[in-house]
C-alpha cells in the first residue's frame, strides 16, 4: 500500500512495456488505462489508481475468467460512453484464451488464476451442466464431453464431474440403471429407474442418464458345477427362454462356459454334479420330466451309474447316493412291492413280500422297497434262536444249523423277568451275553436263552404253554424254549438268618454248612445267644421224578429248616438250668435236633421229608449271655483271672531280668579289664615301631639325598653338552640358509636386471628402426627437392629481409643475457 500510495502521489512514472496503470480524472471522475512503455506525466487533477500491473499474459492452450468485462463492438473495439468511460458487464463474466498481452479495464477482474485448458484422456469424460440456454441446450440439461480432446469452456456451461470409464474385463459385466427416460447407445429406450446388463467386454463410459449400479462377475462353470437360478418377473434369458415369474432352472457347462446372471435373475445357489460309478445308483424324487421339462411330483426315477448329473430345482435323493447290493452265498435281501409291477415272469401286488438270494448284486427298481438285508445264521448245537412266523403268530426255536429266514418270519426276542435278567447277567455260566447295540454285556434276545447247569445241582423250568415244569441237574446244558421260564430261588441268608436274601437260578444239593443265631431261655431265666452251624444236603434221587421235583416243594428250604431246628433248640434249652446247659450244652443240643432211638442214643440226621433235606451235623460255635449283668459278671470274672495271671508273670519276668543284668555286669567288667591289658601291649609295640621307623627315616633320607645330588649333577652335564651340540648344529642350519637365500636372491636380481636390460636393448633398436623408417618414409613421401628447398628458404629470406630494410647486419637479443660489442667493429 505503500508503494501505491507513492506512484499515486509520483508526478513522473515510467511504465514498463507489458504493464499498465489505471489513471482516474478527478474532474470528470472517468479512469482511464495507461499501457506501457511509456513515461506518464500525471497532472495535478489526475490520480493513479491502481498500478503499475502486469498484464495478463495468456500462454497457448491455457484460458482465464474474467468478471465483469468490457463490452466490445463488431470490430473488437472497447465499447466507451458518453463520458469516455468504458461500458462492463456487470455481474457477466467472460472466458478469455491465447492473446496478446491485456489490461485490466477499470472494474474487470481476474477470477482465479491463469489455468490451462482441460485435457480428456481417452476412457474419460466430463459431465457438463447447462447453466444458461444455449444452441439447442436449456438450463440444466446435461451432456457428456467425451476424451480424447481438449475441453474449451464456456460461461453457459458447468463442469459437474469427470467420468471414467468403467473396464469390463472377460467375465464380467456392468449392471445400469436408466435415472430417466432416455434412448441407449443401442438405440433401446430405457424408462426411468430401469435396469439392464452391458457385457461387451472393453472400457465403458456411461451416459449422462446412466447409473452403474455394480460390478457383476460370471459364475465359472464347469462339468462339475452348474448354478441354480429363479426369475424376478416373466423376461427372455440370454439364451433366447422364455422364463416366467418364480421359475427356476439350471444354467450348465453345456449351455455357457460362464454365465453372468441378468437383472431379473437371482441366483439361488451352485449346484454340484451327482456323479455314480458303476456300482452305485440313487432315486430322484419328483424328478423332471426330459419332455415336458414339468417335475413329477410324488414320482421317483432310478438312476444307475456309470453317469453325471445335475439336480434340477425340486429334484432331490432319497436316502442320497447308495451302493449296489452285493449279496454272497450267505446273503439275501427281503423285498416289499410299493406298487403292483410285473416281475419278469412273476407278477407283484403291493405289499407282497419275497427274497431275493446270493450269490448276486441288485439294484431295487422303485416299485420296490428292501426291507432288510438278511444274513444266514450259523448255529451250533448248542446255539439257537427264536422265529415268529408273522402271519401265525407262531414262536419257534431253532437250533443246531444254519438257517436263513424266510419273508415271512422273523426274530422274535425273548423277554425275562429282571431277577432272571440280571441274575444272567453276574452269572458267568449264561451264555448268551454279547454285543448288541454298541453296549457290551447286553443278552441278545433273539438268540435261544442257555444256562449251564453247575454240578451237583439243579433248576426248574416251567413251560406255560405246557403248564408243566422240569428239573435239570447239573452238569447240564439248558436251553430255554419259548414259553419257558426259570423258577428263581429266594433264599434267606446273613447271620441271623433274614428271608429274601439270596436270589438264586440254580438249587445246590450240598453237602454244604449254614450258620444261625438261636437266642434261648434257661430255666432260671438266663437268656442265652447260641452262634449254630448246621451240615446239610438233599437226599435226592435223580432217576425218579416225584423225588426230584419234591426239592422245589420249599421255597426258601433255608429259612424254614433254621427256624424249626431254633424251635427245637429253644424248647430243650427251656427245661434245664444254666449251669446244667453250659456243663452238657452240646449233647443238649444235639438231642434236641436229632432226637432219640429206641436205645436211647443220638440219632445222626434229621431229615425233612417235604423237601428231603438232610441235616448231618450241628456246631455250636459260640454260647454268649444276652442278659447285660450277667455278661457283666462273666467279663468281671475273666477279667480278675486274667490280672492275677499277668502279674505273677510280671514278677517271675522282673527277677529274670535282674538276675541277667548282674552276668552281664560282670561280664562287661572282666571284658573292661582284659581290655586295658591289650592297649598296655599295644601301646608298647607302637612305641618300639616309631623307633625303628624314626631310624630308617633318617638312614634312608640322607642316602637319597646324596644320590639325588649325584644324579643331578649327571644329568645337568649331558643336557648341557647335548645343549651345545644342538646349538652348534642350528648356528649351521641357520648360516647355510642365510648363505642359500642371499645366493638365491642375488642371482633372482641379476636373472632380472638382465631380463630387464634385453627389453630395454630391444625397445631401443625397435624405436630405433620405427624412427628411421618414419624418417624414411617422410623423407621419401616429401621428396629431396622439397628438403633441400625447406632448408635453402630460411637464409634466402632472411637475406631478402635485410635487402629489403638496407641493413648490412643486425643483432636480437631479450637483455638478459650480456653482448660484448668491443671487439664488434673489428
Amino acid at each position: 500500500h505503500g508503494t501505491t500510495q507513492t506512484m499515486s502521489n509520483a508526478a513522473v512514472i515510467r511504465i514498463k512495456p507489458y504493464h499498465y496503470i489505471h489513471v482516474l480524472d478527478n474532474n470528470t471522475n472517468v479512469t482511464s488505462v495507461e499501457v506501457g512503455p511509456q513515461t506518464f506525466t500525471r497532472m495535478d487533477h489526475q490520480t493513479v489508481t491502481a498500478g503499475p500491473n502486469d498484464m495478463i499474459m495468456i500462454p497457448p492452450r491455457h484460458y482465464c475468467i474474467i468478471q465483469n468485462p468490457v463490452v466490445r463492438d463488431e470490430d473488437g473495439d472497447v465499447v466507451s460512453d458518453k463520458n469516455k468511460q468504458v461500458v462492463l458487464r456487470h455481474g457477466d463474466e467472460e472466458i478469455r484464451f491465447e492473446q496478446e498481452p491485456f489490461p485490466l479495464y477499470p472494474g474487470e477482474k481476474l477470477y482465479g488464476k491463469v489455468a490451462p485448458l482441460q485435457v480428456v484422456a481417452p476412457n474419460t469424460a466430463i459431465r457438463l451442466r447447462a447453466i444458461r440456454d444455449l444452441d439447442d441446450k436449456v438450463a440444466g440439461d446435461e451432456w457428456l464431453f467425451r476424451g480424447p480432446g481438449t475441453y474449451i469452456p464456456r460461461v453457459e456451461v458447468q463442469v459437474v464431474e469427470i467420468v471414467r470409464a468403467t473396464i469390463i474385463k472377460p467375465n464380467q459385466a456392468l449392471r445400469l440403471r436408466a435415472r430417466k427416460e432416455f434412448v441407449d447407445a443401442t438405440e433401446v429406450v430405457r424408462q426411468a429407474g430401469e435396469e439392464w446388463i452391458v457385457r461387451d467386454t472393453g472400457a465403458y463410459l456411461p451416459d449422462v442418464n446412466e447409473e452403474i449400479r455394480e460390478t457383476v462377475s460370471a459364475y465359472v462353470l464347469t462339468d462339475k458345477k452348474a448354478i441354480q437360478l429363479e426369475a424376478d418377473q416373466t423376461f427372455v434369458d440370454v439364451f433366447g427362454v422364455k422364463r416366467k415369474a418364480g421359475e427356476q432352472w439350471l444354467v450348465t457347462f453345456d449351455e455357457a462356459e460362464t454365465h453372468i446372471p441378468d437383472v431379473y435373475e437371482k441366483v439361488v445357489g451352485e449346484v454340484r454334479v451327482t456323479t455314480l460309478n458303476s456300482r452305485q445308483y440313487c432315486v430322484v424324487l419328483d424328478y423332471v420330466n426330459e419332455k415336458t421339462g414339468k417335475p413329477v411330483l410324488g414320482g421317483r426315477q432310478l438312476r444307475v451309474g456309470e453317469r453325471s448329473f445335475f439336480l434340477k430345482p425340486g429334484e432331490r435323493l432319497e436316502n442320497g447316493i447308495q451302493a449296489v447290493h452285493v449279496l454272497d452265498s450267505e446273503e439275501a435281501l427281503l423285498l416289499r412291492a410299493r406298487e403292483a409291477y410285473n416281475d419278469e415272469d412273476e407278477s407283484r401286488l403291493p405289499g407282497d413280500r419275497w427274497m431275493i438270494y446270493g450269490p448276486c448284486d441288485y439294484v431295487p427298481p422303485v416299485q420296490v422297497e428292501i426291507v432288510e438285508k438278511r444274513r444266514s445264521i450259523p448255529l451250533d448245537e448248542n446255539e439257537g434262536i427264536y422265529v415268529r412266523d408273522i402271519k401265525t403268530g407262531q414262536v419257534r426255536d431253532v437250533t443246531g444249523e444254519s438257517y436263513m429266514l424266510s419273508p415271512y418270519e422273523e426274530l422274535w426276542e425273548k423277554d425275562l423277568p429282571e431277577v432272571v435278567e440280571e441274575l444272567l447277567g453276574k452269572d458267568g455260566r449264561y451264555q448268551g451275553l454279547g454285543q448288541r447295540g454298541g453296549r457290551v454285556g447286553t443278552r441278545d434276545r433273539t438268540r435261544v436263552v442257555t444256562y449251564r447247569t453247575p454240578h451237583n445241582s439243579a433248576i426248574q423250568i416251567y413251560d406255560y404253554k405246557q403248564k408243566q415244569a422240569r428239573v435239570v441237574f447239573g452238569p447240564e446244558l439248558v436251553m430255554l424254549g419259548p414259553e419257558e421260564q426259570f423258577t428263581v430261588l429266594s433264599l434267606s441268608g446273613d447271620v441271623p438268618k433274614r428271608p429274601h436274601q439270596i436270589k438264586a437260578l440254580a438249587l445246590l444239593l450240598g453237602p454244604d454248612f449254614m450258620t444261625d443265631v438261636v437266642v434261648v431261655e434257661t430255666s432260671d431265666h438266663a437268656r442265652l445267644s447260641l452262634k449254630l452251624s448246621y451240615n446239610w444236603h438233599f437226599d435226592v434221587d435223580h432217576e425218579n421224578l416225584e423225588s426230584s421235583e419234591s426239592i422245589f416243594n420249599v421255597p426258601d428250604f433255608v429259612g424254614d429248616s433254621c427256624k424249626a431246628i431254633a424251635s427245637r433248640v429253644r424248647g430243650a434249652v427251656a427245661a434245664h438250668s444254666f449251669d446244667e446247659f453250659h456243663k452238657h450244652s452240646a449233647r443238649l443240643i444235639r438231642e434236641a435236633v436229632f432226637g432219640l432211638t429206641a436205645e436211647g442214643k443220638v440219632k445222626e440226621r434229621f431229615h425233612f421229608p417235604s423237601n428231603n433235606l438232610v441235616i448231618t451235623n450241628i456246631d455250636i460255635q459260640s454260647v454268649e449271655p444276652v442278659d447285660q449283668r450277667t455278661r457283666d459278671a462273666l467279663q468281671k470274672s475273666v477279667q480278675l483271672a486274667i490280672e492275677i495271671t499277668t502279674k505273677s508273670q510280671e514278677a517271675a519276668a522282673r527277677h529274670e531280668a535282674e538276675r541277667r543284668e548282674q552276668e552281664a555286669r560282670g561280664r562287661l567288667e572282666r571284658q573292661k579289664i582284659a581290655d586295658e591289658a591289650e592297649a598296655e601291649r599295644a601301646k608298647t609295640e607302637l612305641l618300639r615301631l616309631q623307633a625303628q621307623s624314626a631310624a630308617v627315616e633318617s638312614t634312608g633320607q640322607a642316602s637319597a639325598e646324596a644320590r639325588a645330588r649325584a644324579e643331578s649333577s649327571k644329568i645337568e652335564g649331558e643336557a648341557a653338552v647335548e645343549q651345545a651340540d644342538l646349538a652348534a648344529q642350528a648356528e649351521k642350519i641357520r648360516a647355510e640358509a642365510e648363505l642359500a637365500q642371499i645366493k638365491a636372491k642375488q642371482e633372482t636380481e641379476i636373472g632380472h636386471q638382465r631380463s630387464l636390460n634385453e627389453l630395454e636393448i630391444s625397445r631401443a633398436r625397435d624405436l630405433a628402426d620405427i624412427e628411421a623408417i618414419k624418417f624414411k618414409s617422410i623423407v621419401d613421401a616429401i621428396g629431396a627437392d622439397t628438403l633441400q628447398s625447406i632448408a635453402q628458404a630460411g637464409p634466402e629470406m632472411q637475406a631478402r629481409l635485410l635487402q629489403g630494410l638496407g641493413l648490412k647486419s643486425f643483432l636480437i637479443t631479450d637483455g638478459n643475457s650480456p653482448i660484448n660489442l668491443f671487439n664488434t667493429a673489428n
